[in-house]
């Protein structure tokens, strides 16, 4: 029996299908060469992680946008395809920019572009302090939030101090350092941290860059302090968009976010801290995400488990998402969810992420292979558990025509959790567990709780040879690790069931 070696090194499995990785997806392999499998960062992300953001963008060289200009007005004064340059400092945009067709939007280390706005003249209030006059009028809201109590996530507008976000509480009662309370009603914000002397700002514009035109690159930019409505994001983007180099961070709901955006490319970016998603991708084909790096996305509290927060979520799409670096995310890393189609997530670091570290549910046609899925599925919260249902590394539910190879799945909250469910139709027919391929995987798990397996709920049994495991291999804690049928399986009762039956474990 042959044992795998740690993160950091190079891990080799000889049981890996041979020649899956030559763009060839017709079908399995008879096996071949071994196939190595990355256990570091990606090739993609490990050019540009500590690189990524304004500093790398390529030089600027356009029509200037000063500080202090309306963006809008200078984009009106020139023809369409033209490009912009942002000059160095804060530039607070109080309107989302509306480019046209062909235009380019450039700048470099020090240009920042701010969704927010001031809050001067504090005043005492008792043991707080108050703003009044700089919320907007309240306004239809929605989304799910880990506390479906309060729902403080739905709101948009953010408050930071000293440029640091602090925390929603939903009545002047739960106030207390670190967090502030908007009073709609009122239109008065309250902080209970001193702000003398400290920058004070709230995030009030929606959106940086509407996504009307085609073909627009945005690059080399901070956009930050956004106020994006849920599912909505602080940089949306468009059919044919480019969107490199940029730094994304602490705007309130989608760091990014691809609408309608066929053909589009994502790469080379820092999406940080924003607060529910980092990347968001609807109804957009054949779109490329690659080499970016997506860390400590669902600041404001959004539904941990299972309401789009996290780390890059797509829906109703199609495309690549590969050597990414999808990071502490409170949420799923990388979910492809809802008919999606020909979609290959590839050579990703994903770890430490709160939900399962990759989530593929009711599609199609998906390859998920030569990931490092790394430490998912340890958060804490609403509809969270340690079941096969909640996964923990990779998670195929109720899809069909998935392939699950090559990859290196350590020390999740569970292994692979292979889903039947009973979810209706879709586009391409009604949602069912076929044709699924686990094979060439190496499968440490680290818990003694932790599993891998097929689990269904009653309405939708799973037929037989809807699931293929093989030419894995597994190092495993104790004997029973697997679960089939309501059941929990020892290595060999696994086998007999019909699973794994050229693998290895130790």
């Amino acid at each position: 029996m042959r044992r795998g070696v740690g993160i950091g090194t190079a891990v080799v499995l000889g049981l890996l299908l041979g020649g899956c990785t030559d763009g060839d997806d017709a079908g399995p392999k008879p096996a071949g060469p071994t196939v190595a499998v990355p256990t570091g960062p990606p090739a993609a992300a490990a050019a540009v992680l500590g690189a990524t953001g304004p500093g790398t963008a390529t030089p600027c060289r356009g029509t200037a946008i000063a500080v202090g200009a309306d963006p809008q007005a200078v984009i009106d004064s020139k023809p369409a395809g033209s490009t912009y340059c942002f000059a160095a400092g804060v530039h607070r945009i109080s309107r989302p920019i509306e480019p046209r067709d062909g235009d380019t939007f450039g700048g470099g280390a020090g240009v920042v572009l701010t969704g927010a706005v001031p809050l001067k003249e504090w005043t005492r209030d008792g043991d707080r302090w108050v703003v009044r006059g700089m919320l907007p009028a309240a306004y239809p809201l929605k989304g799910q939030c880990e506390d479906n109590r309060a729902n403080p996530c739905q709101v948009g507008e953010q408050v930071f101090l000293g440029g640091v976000h602090l925390n929603r509480v939903m009545s002047l009662e739960e106030l207390k350092p670190g967090t502030f309370f908007g009073d709609y009603a009122a239109n008065a914000v309250y902080v209970a941290d001193d702000p003398s002397g400290r920058a004070a700002e709230l995030s009030r514009t929606q959106t940086a860059f509407a996504r009307g035109a085609q073909r627009v690159t945005v690059t080399g930019l901070t956009i930050e302090h956004f106020a994006s409505r849920p599912q909505a994001g602080a940089l949306e983007a468009g059919t044919g968009w480019r969107v490199t180099s940029n730094e994304v961070r602490g705007n309130h709901a989608v760091g990014v976010m691809l609408i309608e955006a066929d053909g589009a490319e994502v790469g080379r970016n820092t999406i940080a801290d924003n607060g529910q998603l980092g990347l968001g991708q609807y109804k957009s084909a054949d779109v490329r995400i690659t080499g970016n790096l997506v860390t400590r996305n669902n600041t404001d509290g959004f539904w941990i488990a299972d309401w789009e927060s996290g780390g890059i979520k797509s829906t109703r799409s199609s495309g690549e998402i590969s050597g990414n670096d999808v990071v502490a995310n409170r949420g799923v890393g990388i979910w492809s969810d809802i008919a999606e189609y020909d979609r290959r997530i590839s050579a990703n670091r994903i770890r430490d992420n709160a939900a399962d570290g990759i989530r593929y549910e009711i599609s199609y046609a998906g390859i998920i292979e030569q990931n490092v899925v790394e430490g998912n599925g340890f958060g804490t919260g609403r509809g969270s558990g340690g079941s096969l249902w909640d996964g923990g590394g990779i998670n195929v539910n109720t899809s069909a025509g998935v392939q699950v190879r090559g990859n290196l799945v350590k020390d999740n909250r569970n292994g692979i959790s292979i889903q039947s469910r009973t979810r209706g139709d879709g586009p391409r027919g009604r949602y069912v567990l076929s044709d699924v391929v686990v094979e060439g995987n190496l499968i440490i798990l680290g818990r003694a709780e932790a599993s891998t397996g097929v689990v269904e709920n009653k309405g939708s049994p799973t037929q037989s040879g809807a699931v293929t495991f093989r030419r894995n291999s597994y190092q495993l804690p104790t004997s029973t690790r697997f679960g089939y049928r309501g059941k929990e399986l020892t290595w060999p009762q696994w086998q007999q069931a019909g699973f794994d039956q050229d693998s290895v474990s130790s």
